[in-house]
């Protein structure tokens, strides 16, 4: 199942930043009071009682030529396409503007539902002024206060309800899916066709022929899969052809429907800033990962050639240390062979339950050999307790005397304690402490 997807418009400078940084609880867009600050749409999970959605902030909608108003309506346009539901942000001090008239006439031909936040209604007796929002004619308006977070819960009550039912495909619970997600004109759909044996994707030159992600299902020596070819991300800010209605949230979504995500690295120009942004997304999102070099025969090489780059990856993308590295050639199918065998290792190790005894003996024997940190006073974290409690991914709980005590560096060291143990190769683990009360 998809995430839904929340899109948050209006005019610039009436606080759309500040609800989307409230809604996610952290302050990831830039807040500034001055208008056009944010250029380009944010992405975010946010949940809400029962649901979990993405959450989009978008530029200020301004009908202008000036180009930069023209890039964020744009970018706009395409958050509006890509919702589920849209939250309309007006500003409640100000009443109905020209601005708001001409965004809701936007909203309109969406067709899509819309709830109407009228922000910065800090006080009842602001109240009255909110029913002039009916005459916009594109939703229910509802009074809120993103820099107090007064009224979000109605608001999100009303957007949620909205949301579609799950209509996604259920696939086996053996089925391995696996996603491949790069920036554009990596090889992705040929590599999906050289997988497949088969011309079953759009493959052209032109950065986003492929507009939207694609499922396959295919069969190779009993194991079931299913292969999801996504559009290539390209750099935020970039400005979109209207014609290219695909975004990185389409592969965000593909990495949440996701087992196993497949990194493509363009092996002839090699690793840029953006390659690692991508594959943060699926790190973040918890999926198992496999680097894919892909291009490697158009590549000069020696007996160097390889280690060199293997190296230069594993110091570009350190966060990914536990990713096994593919070097192939979509286009001659060189190494291809060796693709899906690692695909299934990754899918067992981002499944893999450890019995909790065996567990529990090689977090006493890492705590031997490396005891546990103390505070300034001389107090010492006590590990009396280590469980798995979920898998995909794999994911343990320490019971201490006090999750404090717990520096970022122990745990990576019992991480690798873990990972030396038990193998979990290619898949994140995390590590969580909870107090022994709890």
């Amino acid at each position: 199942m998809s995430k839904p997807v929340l899109a948050i418009v209006g005019r610039p400078n009436v606080g759309k930043s500040t609800i989307f940084n409230r809604l996610i609880g952290e302050r990831l867009a830039i807040v500034e009071d001055k208008p056009g600050v944010t250029r380009d749409r944010i992405y975010s999970t946010a949940e809400w009682l029962n649901h979990e959605f993405f959450l989009i902030d978008t530029g200020g909608i301004e009908m202008s030529d000036e180009p930069l108003l023209e890039q964020m309506r744009m970018q706009a346009e395409l958050a509006i396409d890509e919702a589920d539901v849209i939250c309309f942000v007006v500003n409640g001090r100000d009443g109905i503007t020209g601005a708001d008239e001409e965004v809701a006439q936007l909203l309109q031909r969406s067709n899509k539902p819309v709830v109407i936040a009228v922000n910065k209604m800090d006080d009842h007796s602001m109240h009255e002024k909110l029913y002039e929002f009916y005459s916009l004619g594109v939703g229910d308006p509802y009074p809120v206060s993103g820099s107090h977070g007064l009224g979000l819960g109605d608001m999100l009550d009303a957007a949620c309800s909205y949301f579609p039912e799950d209509h996604g495909t259920d696939y086996d619970v053996d089925t391995i899916r696996m996603s491949l997600i790069g920036r554009p004109n990596v090889g992705k759909s040929s590599l999906v066709n050289a997988i497949l044996g088969e011309e079953r994707v759009i493959v052209s030159s032109i950065p986003g022929t492929t507009r939207d992600a694609i499922d396959t299902p295919f069969i190779r020596d009993d194991q079931e899969y299913v292969v999801i070819d996504t559009a290539g991300m390209r750099k935020r800010g970039k400005v979109y052809e209207t014609t290219e209605k695909y975004s990185v949230l389409r592969a965000l979504k593909a990495i949440d429907r996701s087992d196993v995500v497949l990194v493509v690295i363009d092996g002839e120009e090699g690793i840029i800033e953006q390659d690692k942004k991508i594959a943060g997304y699926a790190h973040e999102a918890g999926r198992a990962v496999v680097l894919v070099v892909n291009k490697w025969d158009a590549v000069q090489k020696d007996d160097k050639t390889m280690q060199k780059f293997e190296q230069k990856i594993r110091d570009q993308f350190q966060f990914l240390d536990y990713a096994p590295i593919v070097f192939l050639s979509a286009l001659t199918k060189q190494k291809l062979h060796q693709l899906l065998p690692v695909v299934n290792q990754v899918s067992e190790s981002h499944n893999l339950r450890i019995k909790t005894n065996v567990l529990n003996d090689v977090i006493v024997d890492a705590v031997t050999s490396n005891p546990t940190p103390t505070d300034h006073g001389g107090k010492r974290l006590r590990i009396n307790y280590t469980t798995q409690v979920a898998v995909a991914p794999p994911t343990f709980v320490l019971f201490v005397n006090d999750p404090e005590l717990m520096h970022f560096s122990y745990r990576r060291y019992l991480e690798n304690n873990i990972r030396r143990a038990f193998g979990f190769i290619g898949t994140p683990i995390r590590i969580l402490e909870r107090k022994k009360s709890e």
